[in-house]
Formats: C-alpha cells, sequence, structure tokens
C-alpha cells in the first residue's frame, strides 16, 4: 500500500509540474504579435509634430513604439516609445520633412508590422497675436516679414510679403505684384487650412480683412503662408501666422489617413 501510495504521489506531482510547465510555455513563447496600429494622424507644429493613433485592443498591449524615415519606404529608425496612443516628437526641425509610422508590442515582446498609414510633416514657424498698423498712418510698422518674423515698413522690398491697409473704412491685407493672396474663408484657429490653394488668387492683389478668416499667401520667392486674422481696430491688425521654410510647398499643416497601397514589407523597423 506504500509504494502505491508513493507512485500515486509522484504521478500526480509528475501532472502537476507538467501542467505548469505548459502554462510556462504558453505565456512565455507567446509569439503572436499585436496588429498594427490604424488611424495615425500627425498635426505640423513649430519645430514639433504631434501624432495620435487608434488604441489597439489587444489584452496583452505592453505598448507603441514610434519611428521616422526620411522616406515613406525607407529605413525607419526608433524615436520614442509610449503607453499611450499618442506621442510628441519635439525634436523635429522646421523645415525637414520625416515620415512616422507607428507599431504596437505586447508583454512578451512581440512587435507589430509598421502602421501602414501615410503620415509626414515638415514641421514650420508659427506666431501667435502678432499686430501690424494702418499703412497710411504708421508705414514703418505696418508690414509683416515671414523672412524676419517681425514687422516692417510697408515698403520694404527686401522683406514685405504684405501690408495692412485701412481704405474708406474697410480694412484690407495687400500684396504686391509679384505675392499672391487668397481668403478662405472663417476658419477655427490658425490650424484649419491644411494646404495652399492650386488657383483662386486675387486679381486685384488684396483681400478684405475679416476677423476669424484665415488667409494664404503665396510669396515672391515661392513660399507659402498663412495668417488667421483675430482683431480689427481702427488703426491695426492682429493675427496669427505659419510660414513654410521649404519652397514650393504647400504643406500648412498635414492631414494624414491615407492608406499607402506600395510594399509594406519594405517597412520593417530597424533594430533596436
Amino acid at each position: 500500500m506504500k509504494k502505491i501510495a508513493i507512485l500515486s504521489f509522484l504521478v500526480v506531482l509528475t501532472f502537476g509540474i507538467t501542467s505548469c510547465d505548459n502554462n510556462y510555455m504558453n505565456d512565455t513563447y507567446d509569439n503572436v504579435p499585436p496588429v498594427p496600429p490604424t488611424g495615425v494622424q500627425v498635426l505640423n507644429g513649430d519645430n514639433r509634430v504631434d501624432l495620435s493613433w487608434n488604441d489597439n485592443r489587444e489584452r496583452d498591449l505592453a505598448g507603441y513604439n514610434v519611428y521616422y524615415s526620411t522616406s515613406y519606404d525607407g529605413k525607419y529608425k526608433l524615436l520614442g516609445t509610449t503607453q499611450n496612443s499618442y506621442y510628441v516628437d519635439n525634436g523635429a526641425a522646421n523645415g525637414v520633412l520625416n515620415y512616422y509610422a507607428v507599431t504596437a508590442f505586447d508583454y512578451n515582446n512581440n512587435e507589430s508590422e509598421l502602421s501602414l498609414d501615410v503620415a509626414y510633416a515638415t514641421p514650420r514657424p508659427e506666431g501667435f497675436n502678432q499686430s501690424i498698423f494702418d499703412y497710411n498712418r504708421f508705414p514703418d510698422n505696418s508690414g509683416y516679414s515671414f523672412t524676419t518674423y517681425a514687422a516692417v515698413a510697408f515698403d520694404d522690398s527686401a522683406n514685405t510679403d504684405f501690408f495692412f491697409d485701412i481704405y474708406n473704412g474697410t480694412s484690407y491685407i495687400d500684396v504686391y505684384s509679384d505675392t499672391d493672396i487668397q481668403d478662405m474663408g472663417a476658419t477655427t484657429d490658425i490650424y484649419d487650412v491644411a494646404f495652399a490653394p492650386e488657383s483662386g488668387w486675387s486679381t486685384s492683389k488684396d483681400a478684405v480683412a475679416i476677423e476669424g478668416h484665415t488667409y494664404v499667401i503665396w510669396t515672391w520667392d515661392n513660399h507659402f503662408a498663412k495668417i488667421r486674422v483675430k482683431t480689427i481696430t481702427r488703426d491695426r491688425i492682429v493675427f496669427d501666422w505659419a510660414f513654410q521654410l521649404v519652397k514650393g510647398n504647400p504643406q500648412l499643416k498635414v492631414v494624414s489617413g491615407d492608406i499607402h497601397k506600395r510594399a509594406p514589407l519594405k517597412r520593417v523597423p530597424k533594430s533596436r
């Protein structure tokens, strides 16, 4: 009877160890990665890019890795890691184009493929609450230069991109013959207008200044900018602005979310 008892004990012990080992093996050797994140969006800023994406639903999700590259199908380098579905690239340089992708990883370090959304940004400088004055009364402070980020004289031919004019009680934003302007209509803030238009520029080289409207300006040296009028008084205009440093680049804010149809297998995270 004692031998049987010992044998039964060994069988139970062995079964228990095997069961534990199987459970441990299942947990340890889980090699199924999460699905790639979707809905990656970027917001162009001043020396920064804000990224966001949809939450993954895996129960064992541990976090996300954010990558960047100089081309969509290029080599992606790790930018940072987060447990949230958003990330801020505070190291983005104005005038430099980068593509972004996101992966998800679980507690067993299984990492998904890179997200397929086309997410890219070219950060650009911006400013807020800038004032310039009616050129008829204050000519030396009536123009604005996107190059110097400052108010200038309306007739400073080397720097002036636009100037403010009050004529017969109506406020105007004026540009010169080698520059274009277009009223994009009412907007909530400076970020609402994503791209410069391809046509529809003012033939009179001016636009009526209206509070809450955003205006796109195509400068004489082939840069795009936008201003949003915040307030107008009897002698000045107050506006926010953004200026694209890259010549000919119409990106004033980036709208992402398109899915790239070319070979995603090239987009493999670079080894960390």
